[in-house]
């Protein structure tokens, strides 16, 4: 049996050799590989464990509290080492024109600088150590657009009725600016009057708004049931015929900011100082000191300087014998000199209370051929009227389409029972 055994042993031994060897190594490789990876396990543990202890220090500052060379200085780091990372901060940024406001992040760990980022508006400029060295450069925040539409009914004032529908300031002025020729939103607005509104938002991926841009709005009248439209189109809004219906004068020397008319034009008013009746051949605007006053044409400035009781006072020659004058200024616009060109909507002078004045308030006053007038019953003179180019027209009336169908469904939702209240 043995014999047997042993002889059948030597006769395949090759054989079974290799079976047997092949095994064995097989084996091995499967349990190396095992404990390697067992090993690079306990590794990858060990480091992402170091990773979530590790906190690298961040700081935050404004430029107003504290100096980034200061900053900089109290993180431990040498006056030659402040000198490269300020001067490598330069290479990307105008480092001696930074505003109070702005804010920046410092991180330094254990004694050694890491990254110095700066914040202005919403561009990211930063200084970092890379394997010793300094890099720079310039990371701007991703800004993203969406179409909102609002759109309600005015209850004692556009601005207030708009504000209440969350619809920012500027956004508010917009929408009034793209009416300016057609509509003064202090004097012809009423109770019930309806509006809406369409416009591009920007924003950043955190949610902050960066901007808002109007491209459609409507304004419908309680009385008149009269709806006006104002499209943006080639830069500048048209109305839906595709006209652009712009005006030798704007309707108010006030971008709307929810002025009133304190005095009105007269021939007998008493003087609220003076306490004796005197014409007031111009009209009162009362807002707040600092608030733009525009001129309402273009034109070239004959006066600038004191007057009188008119305080700070301001005349304007327009085209076809007319002149305007704005008095009780806190003071003048940049560039407001004698003999400069202005163009309607330019900010002339800010609301004061100089000269015979009981309050802010402008004094506003036109003539037309040295005769004065009454600017409020003025309305849609001297029209200068466009059209949308011919060859743009088709591509006018395509956008027109779309926006008339958001404006009418933004009304619907705001008239809708479920918005009321």
């Amino acid at each position: 049996m043995k014999k047997e055994i042993l002889r059948f042993f030597l006769t395949h031994y090759r054989r079974y050799h290799d079976i047997v060897f092949y095994t064995l190594s097989l084996l091995v490789i499967v349990l190396a590989t095992w404990f390697a990876l067992g090993i690079l396990r306990h590794k990858n543990a060990l480091e992402y464990d170091n990773l979530q202890t590790r906190d690298i220090p961040v700081q935050e500052f404004t430029v107003g509290e504290k100096p980034i060379y200061v900053a900089l200085q109290e993180a431990g780091l040498s006056n030659q080492e402040i000198v490269q990372i300020v001067g490598k901060l330069g290479k990307v940024v105008d480092t001696r024109k930074l505003q109070k406001k702005d804010t920046y992040t410092l991180s330094v760990e254990n004694g050694q600088f890491v990254m110095l980022l700066l914040m202005q508006g919403f561009k990211r400029f930063f200084v970092a150590n890379v394997d010793g060295g300094l890099v720079s450069g310039v990371s701007d925040v991703e800004i993203k657009t969406r179409i909102k539409t609002a759109a309600g009914e005015v209850q004692n004032s556009l601005f207030n009725s708009m504000l209440a529908k969350g619809l920012q300031i500027p956004l508010i002025l917009d929408f009034t600016d793209a009416f300016s020729w057609t509509i003064d939103f202090n004097t012809d607005t009423r109770n019930g009057d309806r509006y809406a509104a369409l416009w591009e938002e920007h924003y950043t991926a955190t949610g902050e708004i960066t901007g808002q841009d109007l491209i459609a709005a409507s304004y419908t009248g309680a009385e008149t049931n009269h709806t006006t439209y104002a499209f943006y189109f080639e830069d500048d809004f048209y109305d839906e015929t595709g006209k652009i219906s712009k005006k030798m004068f704007l309707k108010s020397p006030i971008s709307f900011r929810s002025y009133r008319i304190s005095s009105r034009f007269s021939y007998g008013r008493m003087h609220p100082i003076l306490k004796i009746r005197r014409p007031h051949l111009g009209i009162d605007y009362a807002a707040p000191i600092g608030t733009p006053v525009q001129t309402v044409a273009d034109g070239t400035v004959r006066f600038v300087g004191r007057k009188g009781g008119f305080g700070n006072f301001i005349e304007i020659k327009h085209a076809n014998g007319y002149t305007t004058m704005y008095g009780h200024l806190k003071n003048f616009g940049k560039g407001i000199t004698a003999g400069a060109k202005v163009k309607q909507g330019q900010t002339v002078g800010y609301i004061g209370s100089t000269g015979l004045s009981t309050g802010p308030h402008l004094d506003f006053r036109i003539k037309e051929r040295d005769k004065f007038v009454d600017f409020l019953k003025m309305k849609n003179r001297n029209s200068a009227v466009r059209d949308v180019p011919t060859e743009k027209k088709k591509e006018f009336e395509e956008l027109k389409v779309l926006y008339l169908k958001e404006l009418e469904r933004a009304a619907a939702k705001s008239s809708a029972p479920e918005a009321q209240p």
